[in-house]
């Protein structure tokens, strides 16, 4: 299974970007990107593509990412969630073409 050194960066853009949210005091780690990028290969691999896309990446971000940012407390308090930091970052994070 092949993913271009674009979607890579991309993957890494995404999990940096988890990072340095002011909302959050623990963001996803590099193993979170590598769990990312399996999960990417097998969402590719299922719809039967020998290569990985952005828009794999895009729809198991969510799925794959939620539970590993930690929230700082007083954002928490202020209503914000994994999945809007999660959304947020994708959001920011220009896509490869």
């Amino acid at each position: 299974m092949d993913a271009s050194p674009e979607v890579l960066a991309y993957i890494v853009d995404l999990v940096r970007a988890t990072r340095t949210s002011p909302s959050v005091s623990l963001g996803v780690s590099p193993r979170g990107a590598t769990a990312l990028l399996a999960t990417a290969k097998a969402w590719a691999w299922l719809s039967g593509r020998g290569f990985v896309t952005p828009d794999d990446v895009k729809a198991l971000a969510l799925p794959t990412l939620r539970h590993r940012v930690q929230l700082r407390a007083e954002a928490e308090l202020e209503g914000v969630s994994t999945e809007s930091v999660i959304n947020g970052a994708l959001r920011s994070v220009p896509v490869p073409r």
